[in-house]
Formats: structure tokens, sequence, C-alpha cells
């Protein structure tokens, strides 16, 4: 053999050709199980907390209830909301969102009190999968001016609210704030005393995007290594796309041992969910890394929210301003103009559309004839006129009768495309009558969730709020309605709960 080959070959004794022919068979007997076991990384979409924070573009109700629906249509596992800012109006869009979410768990931060962990509790308790989260800043700079508060104050902080927390709600993540600029003993400490008190989920923030991929990824497993409490929770990662970094950042964490990534359609310096998915869709089977999303579904969903989020529309809707009647003291009369209605509805922080107001005027109208409207009772009729779903049924008529002698009969007339349609049904009572005409007229039987009558204000002359829920398949479905009258405000509830049912169904 040549001298210039010679060097270049390694030669094995027999005796130990064995040997080394078992140890490398061993290697790969443990290595192609690895190869062929996929991980599947948690996709938290946090579209609808971007959202809230882009002031030139507010959503509607609407609009936020129909994002929720596209994304868990995609199969995001996690759908993350915005902070409870107007508790009143904030509950009903997060209530109305977990209604209609079927399958991604729904995450609300709380605010960092016993009292904002209850508030959030409220809302969010009907999501099939709730998710309450406790952001907490770690960073001395955030403590200090966020907190008000020392690290030592900031930890029995911590040790105090994840357990709180943890009663109500089975799944506690722990966010830890500006992460990758706090001091790394104490971010150890935070994260210790979080999963030790019950948080399942620990989310790492980047929040200045002022790491490479390489130094997260190192980040990351400095960690692990750190905290072996993170074996019995879910390490999660935040990373800021300030610079253009964020999606390699992301999967650089996913490789380094992160299980959850938080991304977003729309937000901007977020991650991507469109553009991490379909790279981890070209390559993730190469590093055993997959997603639960529809990919085939991922264009067409992503561009239907970018259009819905980068809409023109009027900067203020009825439920980023909030409503505060008790901040206004006006009453109006049957005497008002549709004008002069409107402009007590805009005072109440409402911004309403030509059409929305008329449906306002119109509810109104009916009200005002019997009596004086306060400020309270057209907030009331807004929430029940103007934010609803676009109706399919319209109430033209109702007639009941009832007696001490009579069987309780109700003979409802609604309009639907331009139709009227009528039914006349007896009952046990005028409300059971009147829903049994509805059925007749509609042709569909609900079962009847939930019957609920409350006066909105008090007095003789007192307003009357139904609420109704209808159960169609597996799902609840709420209605209200507002009248003068116990059986009227019942048949505008259930009309309510009715078009809402028509208009998911026929979206499907």
């Amino acid at each position: 053999m040549s001298g210039r080959f010679s060097a270049a070959i390694k030669v094995v004794p027999r005796s130990n050709f064995v040997l080394e022919a078992a140890k490398a068979a061993s290697r790969l007997i443990f290595f192609i199980p690895e190869v062929f076991k996929m991980k599947k990384l948690i996709i938290a979409d946090t579209t609808l907390r971007q959202a809230a924070k882009n002031r030139s573009r507010s959503l509607s109700f609407k609009e936020k209830i129909e994002i929720a629906k596209l994304l868990d249509k995609l199969s995001v596992d996690v759908l993350e909301l915005a902070p409870l800012e107007d508790e009143k109006t904030d509950t009903i869009l997060t209530k109305s969102i977990c209604s209609s979410v079927e399958n991604a768990v729904v995450a609300l931060p709380c605010a960092l009190s016993e009292n904002g962990i209850a508030a959030a509790w409220e809302a969010l308790s009907k999501a099939e999968k709730p998710r309450l989260q406790l952001v907490v800043p770690t960073s001395t700079v955030q403590m200090e001016f966020v907190c008000k508060k020392k690290p030592p104050l900031v930890l029995s902080m911590i040790a105090a609210l994840v357990p709180q927390a943890k009663r109500l709600c089975d799944d506690v993540e722990f966010v830890a704030q500006d992460a990758t600029r706090s001091e790394r003993a104490f971010l150890y400490e935070a994260i210790k005393a979080a999963v030790s008190c019950g948080a399942s989920t620990v989310t790492l923030c980047d929040n200045a995007g002022i790491m490479t991929s390489e130094e997260l990824s190192a980040f990351v497993a400095e960690v692990y290594e750190n905290v072996p409490e993170l074996k019995n929770a879910t390490l999660a990662v935040r990373c800021s796309d300030e610079f253009s970094f964020g999606c390699a950042c992301a999967f650089s964490a996913a490789l380094a041992g992160a299980k959850e990534i938080k991304t977003a359609v729309c937000g901007e310096g977020t991650v991507s969910t469109e553009i991490f998915s379909r790279f981890l869709s070209a390559r993730g089977s190469e590093f055993s890394l997959k997603t639960s999303l529809k990919t085939t579904m991922l264009e067409r969903i992503c561009g239907q929210i970018e259009r819905i989020v980068k809409a023109e529309k009027s900067k203020t809707t009825p439920f980023e301003t909030g409503v505060s009647a008790s901040e206004n003291s006006f009453v109006l009369s049957e005497y008002d103009t549709p004008e002069q209605v409107a402009a007590a509805v805009q005072r109440l922080g409402y911004d309403l559309s030509d059409e929305e107001n008329a449906n306002v005027f119109e509810a109104f109208s009916r009200i005002s004839g019997k009596k004086s409207v306060t400020a309270k009772e057209l907030d009331v009729i807004v929430a029940t006129a103007a934010l609803q779903v676009p109706s399919t049924y319209f109430l033209e008529s109702y007639v009941v009768n009832i007696g001490n002698i009579i069987t309780p009969t109700a003979h409802i007339t609604l309009s639907k495309d331009g139709k009227s349609v009528s039914g006349l049904c007896a009952g046990d009572g005028p409300v059971d009558a009147s829903f049994l005409a509805i059925e007749k007229i509609t042709g569909h039987h609900y079962e009847l969730d939930d019957f609920q009558i409350q006066a909105v204000t008090e007095g003789r002359e007192a307003m009357g709020s139904a609420l109704v829920r209808l159960r169609s398949k597996g799902k609840v479905y709420s209605g209200n309605g507002i009248s003068t009258d116990v059986v009227g405000a019942s048949i505008r509830a259930y009309i309510n709960a009715l078009n809402k049912i028509v208009y998911e169904e026929e979206e499907e």
C-alpha cells in the first residue's frame, strides 16, 4: 500500500473488531427510535392579545369572536386573550369567546392580585379548557417599575398568587416577563417557586429580542439544568421578532427542549404563526418536530384573519371603549329624536354604525313609549340591540292570552328574508306558549338549558331583562332580551339565542 494512503487507514486488531462493531450497533439501536419519535410542539397563538395593543385599529366584538373561531378551526393548541381592562365589557367578550371555542385552551392573564385572579376566573370559567396566566416581571428594572417590588417581595407574591390561581383552575401558567435580561439566580428561584406552587406551564420571554438563536438555545438548556423542577411542567418561549430573528430563535429553543411556542397570525414584533408552521412543515421531520396545525388550511385561514385585522374601520368600538353608566346621568323620553339617542349612546362610550344606531333607536322606542329611559337602561339596550350577530329572524308582533280559567296561548309573528311567518301554540304558561310558537315557526326544537328573569332598574316601572340559553348540537347559545314586561323580554331573548344558532350553523 502506498505511503500516502496508509495514514488514512485505521487498522483495528481482529480481537477488537467485534467489540467496535458491537458498540456501533448499540449506538444505532438507540438512535433509530429517536429519529422516528416526533415531538409535538404546542402552538399558543397571541393574535387577539396583540390586536388589543393596536390603537390604530380596534376590532369589534363580532370580529374577535370570528378570529377565535378561525384559530380554533386551524387547531392552534392555545388561544391567548388580552387581559381584562374594562371588567364589564371584557368579561362579556371573554365569555362569548369561551362559548365559541371547542378545542383550544383559552388563556387569560390575571391582574396580580386576589381580586384580579377572581375576576379573570369569572370571565374564563365556562371555557372547555381554561388557563389562568400570571405575568410577572423578573428583570430588575421591570420589577421595580412595573411591580414596584424588590426581588424577595416578588418571590413572596409568586408563592401567594400561584396557589390561589391553582385552586380555581387546574391549568396555571407562570410567565417570566423579560426573562432573558433577568439575573439568573433570581430567575431560577422564581421558576422553582411557581412550579412548586402548581404552575403547569412556565414561559420565558425575550421581550427585547436581544438574543441570537444560539444564545437562546443555550439559555433554555441552562434553565433546564438549573431548575430540575421543570420536568413537571411545560416550558414555553415567547421570542420577539423585532429584528426578524424570532422564527430562528423559536426553532432553536424547540431544539433545546422548549415544548410550547408563542406565535401570532397578526402581531407586530411576534413570531408569525404561518411562517413558523410552514418552516416546520418543510423541515420539521428532519429534527423530529411537528405541530397539530392543519397545514392545508393554514394559508386560507391566516389570510382571512389578516383581512379582518387590517381592514379599515372606526378606531373605537363598544368593547374597547367600555361603558360606565355611573359616570353619566341623563334621562331620555319618547320625544327624543334618533340623533339625540345616538348622541347619548356615544356619550356612554359606544361608536356604532348607522345600522346599529337604527337598531338601538328601534329598541329604545319600544321602551320609551311606556317609560323614561336612564343611562343604565340605554346601556342594556345597546348591548342587546346592537352588539349581536346579524339577525335572521325579526320579531314583528306577539299576542299572549292568559287567565285563571283559560289555557295560556301565544300568537307570534316573525319575519325572515322579508316574509312574515306566524305561529299559534298553547303552553303551560305564557312564556312556554311563546317559545312553542317560535319553534312552530322555525320548525326546530332546541333544548332550553337555562332561563332567567331579572329587573334592570328598580321601581314599579322597572325594565326587565331575560336570559335564555338554548342547546344545539352539544353547544349552548345565550340570548338576552329587554322589555317592560316579562313575556316580551323572554321572547326577545329566545329570538336572540335563535339567531346566534342560525348564524353559526350557516357559517359551518
